[in-house]
């Protein structure tokens, strides 16, 4: 391909979205390049406090089971105080609580702050997702979502190589260096993005009060999609839980690991854009039942690798699946929920995922333990298998996309959870 193909590619992916939604990228990709807790938090506890490597799972579960419970409480909270808001809260919970988290010391303490921090990180999730719903036309979301997706990759890329060089000098700095940036977001935001809830009318406000949780758990199509998010996001946690302990086991180092699953980011940031391109417009259905099969038997292949080039040929296989995964999925997610619902829709959907990153440590711990690794992959593809089969039977005849909402701000209104 040419450089003028390459540069009409490019210009093509980005063009057509509105202003509004790149503040909200930008966003999404400052806060990402700030992320360094995440990243060395398990050194932080035991090389430098001196904690155990149990108490150090302790910390990053609470972490986690801080997440779940915020999906759920940031989509409420999305729904009825409004998208900025709730961005604004969360974001400014988040650097309150990380530069905290950089100056306690006591286990308990140390514990309790790394949970609100799960808790104030990702109950902005739903309120993101939500208002690029809002701003963004149907036909370009999946877009969108994937240019989203691939800021967050890139930033996390980033910020994962400059934690180490920060760490080296002080872990302190990485907690306060993340608190300003996450602090910067809550200033974008504060700046230049309005209130995305479309306008309610009386009739309106009352459709928007009778969707509450209850609403989305009886649901019954849209929590089957969750149920298939959170088998397939068991089999993607593995290449960060599973690869790395199986990789160990079979005698390969550290730098081994880091070798193989740094394509899995490479490949993310070239392909995300072009690969969305090829898929934007094809049916959802078709993609995630693809997806989810690329998924279980890429990682399924991994029992056959036994070489650094074999395991990364595999993670190719992997987020491939990956890249076409996150975006169609997403997108999916708004066309079944309805409009004045989208951020409780999203906190449900968001937390099939946060609990997976609960349950997937869980599950790859034992089955390597008790049964080996080679029966982790078996598992990876049939999981695969029956989260394809659950797309193809599950989407079949999908309603119809809503208009995109006109950005303007909300009236005053009151909702049940």
């Amino acid at each position: 391909m040419s450089v003028a193909a390459l540069r009409r590619a490019a210009r093509e992916s980005v063009s057509g979205l509105p202003r509004e939604f790149w503040w909200l990228w930008t966003s999404t990709l400052v806060n990402r390049l700030g992320g360094f807790v995440a990243t060395f938090m398990a050194l932080y506890l035991t090389l430098d406090r001196g904690y155990s490597a149990s108490y150090a799972g302790l910390v990053a579960a609470l972490h986690g089971l801080g997440g779940v419970i915020s999906s759920l409480g940031g989509g409420v909270m999305t729904d009825r105080l409004g998208r900025r808001p709730t961005l604004l809260i969360s974001q400014t919970a988040t650097a309150v609580s990380v530069a905290a988290l950089g100056f306690v010391h006591h286990p308990v303490a140390i514990a309790g702050v790394a949970f609100l921090v799960g808790m104030a990180s990702n109950a902005s999730r739903p309120a993101v997702q939500a208002m690029m719903a809002d701003i963004v036309r149907p036909e370009d979301r999946v877009r969108a979502f994937s240019l989203n997706y691939w800021a967050i990759n890139l930033g996390f890329a980033v910020s994962s190589m400059a934690a180490g060089f920060i760490a080296e000098y002080s872990y302190l700095a990485g907690f306060l260096i993340e608190a300003v940036m996450t602090l910067a977001c809550a200033i974008v935001i504060f700046l230049k993005l309005p209130e995305s809830r479309p306008r309610l009318t009386e009739t309106v406000k009352a459709e928007e009060t009778a969707v509450g949780l209850a609403t989305v758990l009886r649901d019954g199509r849209f929590m089957g999609l969750v149920g298939l998010s959170f088998l397939i996001s068991l089999v993607f946690q593995q290449g960060a839980i599973g690869l790395p302990v199986a990789m160990g086991d079979a005698g390969f180092t550290p730098a081994d690991y880091g070798m193989a699953i740094a394509v899995n980011g490479v490949l993310i940031v070239v392909l995300q854009i072009p690969v969305t391109r090829f898929i934007e417009h094809r049916d959802p259905r078709r993609l995630l039942v693809i997806s989810s099969l690329l998924a279980g038997y890429g990682f399924g292949l991994t029992a056959f690798a036994g070489s650094v080039g074999l395991f990364a040929l595999t993670v190719c296989v992997w987020t491939l699946a990956e890249i076409v995964n996150a975006p169609t999925q997403t997108s999916l997610v708004v066309r079944l929920s309805p409009t004045h619902g989208r951020g409780r829709y999203q906190g449900m959907y968001t937390m099939s995922w946060a609990v997976a990153s609960l349950v997937a440590p869980l599950m790859s711990g034992v089955v390597i333990d008790r049964y080996g690794a080679e029966w982790l992959w078996g598992l990876c593809a049939v999981i695969g298998t029956v989260a394809g089969l659950g797309y193809g039977l599950l989407m079949r005849r999908l309603p119809a996309e809503e208009p995109v909402a006109e950005v303007a701000p909300a009236l005053p209104e009151t909702a049940t959870a």
